[in-house]
């Protein structure tokens, strides 16, 4: 049974706590309701880029993301 030296212990912690940190960044990041109003707005998007009627179009997609995320 190897025992592990302290060097390497500390490095294998260093590295816990820092994907930890990239996890919680991620989690604040993706936190609230933008992400379930991103569909909406993506379609609200392509939508948009149709000529003359486009934003008409786009105002219902609009909307949801509204209600979604204000």
């Amino acid at each position: 049974m190897a025992v592990e030296s302290r060097a390497r212990r500390r490095r294998r912690a260093a590295c816990r706590l820092g994907a930890l940190g990239v996890l919680f960044a991620l989690c604040a990041g993706l936190g609230g309701c933008g992400l379930a109003a991103a569909p909406c707005r993506i379609a609200s998007a392509g939508l948009k880029i149709v000529p003359v009627v486009g934003h008409v179009a786009a105002a219902p997609t609009d909307a949801c993301a509204d209600v979604i995320d204000p």
